[in-house]
């Protein structure tokens, strides 16, 4: 098989695992909301998460992507693969150290770390969530191995068993939960979480020991290569550690409202960032490469006019994929969730958050390039510097709306967040390249928010009609009504498009095509 169509058969199957994962992973939320409904269980269930994620994404998670991988590679790349190992091995005993320590301490202590986090809480309800908090804290250590077994397999172009091993983790999530729940309640499904990541690591652990595992117990903390990653990590550390600071924030004032919200929020910023990683992520690494091109050669016009266009593309398919939401959200997360015992009343809690978190869906969605755009530059301190500064005015807005809005206000604290992340970004740019197109950024932008807004209503009145002719009781009819309504608003928003003869919409439709179509 030639390296082209093995190339493609690889790219085919890793996006059959990722999209399988996904879908899974909302499996995994349907069922769980499905038999426990959005309250007080679901937020002592979604808050047990927070502190073993915090201590795995800041051990192991942001290490990965900014450092380890990059550096590792150097080594394999350059027929260096013993130096490799050596910094592999000394990188991951620090970590399991670390995360041992870290365990350790997070167990003895999980009482009082829970009540800080969620001080408005029942007692019965602070309890549940200690307990599987400790529990979740196992998970914390196998999806440390992941992490790292999957650092290295992408370090040599194996991506399937981590993308598979993604699907067993929810798979077994679900199984787990499913057998286990009626005996010990939504504790079953935490246990689902430990043996989903152990699942997770066993199915990468043959393709690791294919390559010929060399770990050796050292660590040689002098090494070139360790140091290399100390200091591309440390700003990531940073960033993810204010980053977590802010999501405590939104736990402890959540804790404060009606039992159940905690799970709105999740559930409703989940459909929320849908749009954000099928096309914002999809455009922004296409166009990565390209940028990075005309920054090596110093060709600053091209550079600009690739980033005006590919920010202006994204805007183009997310903003109205935002008012699409805003426009359909009740029927979307009734179709998605209502059922068992999630309610009618947790549909709307759930639907309330999202058209909130849905005002920030473009931003989030443009930042997904802007901050690689920065690194196409190799800047990579201006994304973590905007980015606290954001989240503290987050944080800010977080207890000024909580007011108003209940949780509505902290997903439009989040919305506004982004917002001004995406703008302070921008701004930053121009004072380091120029000029960048904004004047023809700022057009496109009404533009599209215009005939956005035409779309959103089509699809809103579409909805509304639909609902008296398909029985919505049921999900068959729930689904048609959904389907229909995107349908309507697609054609109207394609049809007014190309009467407006925009640009984005032809780079758009390149980037599908290039995407999904399989090279040979």
């Amino acid at each position: 098989m030639s390296s082209g169509k093995s190339v493609a058969k690889a790219a085919g199957l890793l996006m059959v695992a990722m999209t399988l994962s996904r879908i899974l992973g909302y499996v995994r939320d349907m069922v769980i909301y499905a038999r426990f409904g959005q309250n007080s269980f679901t937020d002592a269930y979604n808050a047990a998460f927070s502190i073993p994620d915090f201590l795995y994404y800041l051990l192991v998670g942001g290490a990965l992507s900014s450092a380890f991988i990059p550096v590792f590679s150097s080594f394999i790349a350059t027929k260096k693969e013993e130096e490799g190992w050596l910094v592999a091995s000394t990188i991951f005993n620090i970590i399991i150290i670390l995360m041992l320590f870290g365990i350790a301490v997070g167990f003895v202590f999980a009482p009082n770390l829970i009540y800080i986090l969620v001080p408005g809480f029942a007692p019965e309800n602070l309890e549940l969530t200690v307990t599987m908090t400790r529990i979740m804290f196992l998970q914390t250590f196998f999806m440390a191995l992941n992490g790292i077994s999957m650092g290295i397999l992408n370090s040599y172009h194996h991506f399937f068993a981590p993308a598979l091993g993604a699907v067993v983790y929810n798979l077994g999530i679900i199984v787990v939960g499913l057998i286990l729940s009626p005996y010990i309640g939504i504790m079953g499904f935490a246990v689902g979480v430990v043996s989903g990541a152990i699942l997770n690591f066993c199915v990468q652990l043959p393709a690791l020991l294919k390559l010929g595992l060399r770990y050796r117990f050292v660590i040689d903390l002098k090494h070139p290569g360790v140091q290399k990653i100390g200091t591309l990590v440390l700003p990531v550390l940073i960033g993810l550690s204010v980053t977590h600071f802010n999501l405590f924030v939104n736990q402890n004032l959540g804790s404060t409202l009606p039992e159940g919200m905690i799970s709105a929020l999740r559930a409703a910023q989940r459909i929320m960032q849908l749009p954000i990683g099928v096309f914002a992520i999809a455009i922004a690494v296409a166009v990565f490469p390209t940028l990075t091109g005309h920054a090596a050669r110093e060709e600053r016009a091209e550079f600009k006019k690739t980033m005006s266009l590919g920010v202006r593309t994204i805007i183009f398919i997310t903003l109205p994929s935002a008012i699409g939401l805003i426009a359909l959200r009740t029927p979307v997360v009734r179709l998605l969730f209502q059922q068992g015992l999630f309610t009618p009343e947790d549909t709307q809690a759930t639907a309330f958050a999202l058209f909130f978190y849905c005002i920030g869906l473009f931003a989030y969605s443009a930042i997904q390039l802007l901050n690689r755009v920065f690194y196409s530059i190799q800047d990579t301190k201006t994304p973590v510097a905007v980015g606290i500064f954001t989240i503290l005015i987050n944080i800010a807005l977080n207890f000024l709306l909580i007011k108003y809005l209940a949780h509505g206000g902290l997903a439009l604290a989040y919305s506004l967040a982004g917002i001004v992340n995406m703008v302070g970004l921008l701004l930053v740019l121009r004072i380091r390249i120029g000029s960048i197109d904004g004047k023809k950024m700022l057009f496109s932008f009404f533009q599209t928010l215009g005939i956005s807004t035409l779309m959103g209503l089509a699809v809103y009145k579409t909805a509304a009609f639909m609902e008296g002719i398909v029985n919505a009781s049921v999900k068959t009819g729930q689904l048609i009504q959904v389907l229909v309504s995107i349908g309507v608003g697609a054609v109207v928003f394609v049809i007014l498009a190309l009467l407006l003869k925009m640009e984005e919409g032809e780079l758009a439709k390149k980037l599908v095509i290039r995407r999904f179509t399989p090279k040979h």
